[in-house]
């Protein structure tokens, strides 16, 4: 991923505000984090481990969409409203992660606009990047042969 990763992108004070909200989880592989259309009210930054970003494709198997390791975070619809996930998330690895409860994180980020502000930009970031990957990975595996080519 290109994004930076949002504990390198905040300054040491403001990081260490953020991450006295966090929580240390792990997970087994195969463990289903969320599914689409669910209620979004926490994410995670990964620490160690790998979980797979996937959607439900009507009469198909779920189509992977991006596996996310270390430093990824992993849950953008708990800051957006209707705050229900997009996609899904299953863990492909064991992985452990830091849990961030949404509803905390949005009063600290309105408590501390500059906070706020690099929350919002770094999620902006990561979005940007997700959007990209899913429609290049759905045209991939839906898109007839050629269908991208120019005319």
């Amino acid at each position: 991923m290109n994004t930076p990763t949002l504990l390198r992108a905040l300054p040491a004070d403001r990081r260490q505000r953020l991450m006295s909200l966090a929580r240390d989880v792990s997970f087994p592989p195969g463990t289903r984090i969320f599914d689409e259309g669910a209620r979004a009210d926490r994410f995670w930054i990964i620490r160690t481990g790998s979980i797979a970003l996937d959607t439900h494709v009507p009469g198909r198997r779920r189509a992977v969409i991006e596996i996310l390791g270390p430093g990824e975070l992993v849950g953008l619809s708990w800051l957006f409203t209707p705050h229900a996930w997009h996609l899904g998330a299953m863990t492909v690895t064991p992985m452990r992660a830091h849990e961030f409860d949404a509803a905390a994180v949005h009063s600290l980020c309105d408590a501390d606009p500059p906070l706020g502000q690099a929350v919002t930009r770094w999620a902006g970031e990561v979005l940007a990047h997700r959007l990209r990957s899913t429609r290049t990975r759905l045209l991939d595996l839906y898109a007839p042969y050629g269908a991208g080519s120019a005319v």
